[in-house]
């Protein structure tokens, strides 16, 4: 007796792999690149952990300080070391926590930890006015507009507003190649702070995913929700901390997104369906699906 016939496997609508990840401990100040980093419900482990504040407990960033870029963090097994010109280096235990406090990332008010008095005394010192650092407080959730996730509650710690950011190395090259078409000098994908840089894909490729899978046993899904809206951050060089308008410029003559009111946009913004604690790798393969509006 014959058996039936197996049903066909749909072929993925993308193939690609990852480039390149990168993990921001502190947020608004330097990524730190990494060969793999672990998915957790909040995005890659210890991303956007810790969070610098004013006086009033409200968050600072390169928008108005853009020195921050040039705070550059280290990940050791039991700490993490930060580093920036002329200071010595502050050193932070990854469980080390102070006093319980309420802070405020955007239009959330948050329970953080303090990080005490010297590394207070360090942001204030090298950013030049009194500052405070804290820690995202675990039991604390924090989630992303459910209006964009499809009623999903994904978690964040200190991101803006979405656990991961996913963005290509075609749309960097299409970016630079017309800041030189204007006579403007390259920029890296750094200024765009992603997570997540794909590689074997078209430019801008990233807005049309809805499914994005990484590896497997386990796999990572991913779902890319919303288009990144961009701020004057990707005009600051992440080397020397000075700021010019000619990224901005170029993205606004092509990159005004209707589904964002027509806000200049680059790179999307995904939550975790599946596979909390998969290891995501550089070089890993990824398929995905496109999203048909």
């Amino acid at each position: 007796m014959s058996s039936a016939p197996e049903k066909p496997v749909s072929a993925p609508d993308l193939s690609g792999r990852i480039a390149r990840l990168f993990v921001y401990p502190v947020k608004s100040c330097a990524g730190v690149e990494v060969a793999e980093a672990v998915v957790t419900p909040a995005g890659l482990d210890l991303d956007r952990a810790w969070m610098v504040v004013d006086a009033d407990g409200e968050f600072v960033s390169q928008r108005e300080l853009p020195r921050m870029a040039l705070v550059r963090p280290q990940l050791k097994h039991h700490e993490v070391v930060l580093r920036a010109p002329g200071m010595l280096a502050l050193h932070l235990a990854i469980d080390a926590v102070e006093e319980s406090v309420r802070v405020r990332v955007w239009d959330d008010e948050v329970a953080a930890y303090d990080m005490g008095a010297v590394a207070a005394q360090w942001f204030s010192d090298f950013l030049g006015q009194k500052l405070r650092l804290v820690r995202f407080d675990p039991d604390q959730r924090r989630l992303s507009d459910m209006k964009w996730t499809g009623g999903v509650e994904a978690l964040n710690q200190f991101s803006d507003a979405y656990p991961f950011l996913v963005a290509s190395t075609a749309s960097l090259d299409g970016l630079n190649e017309r800041l030189a078409r204007a006579g403007q000098a390259p920029v890296g994908i750094e200024r765009f702070r992603p997570n997540i840089v794909l590689e074997g894909v078209e430019a801008h490729d990233e807005d049309r995913i809805e499914l994005l899978r990484i590896g497997s046993e386990p796999a990572a899904v991913l779902k890319l929700v919303k288009p990144c809206s961009r701020c004057p951050i990707p005009n600051v060089d992440p080397q020397t901390g000075e700021t010019s308008p000619a990224v901005t410029d170029a993205l606004q003559a092509y990159r005004q997104d209707p589904r964002m009111g027509g806000a200049v946009t680059f790179a999307m913004n995904a939550i975790l369906l599946e596979g909390e604690d998969a290891v995501l790798r550089v070089g890993q393969p990824v398929t995905a699906s496109w999203k048909f509006d």
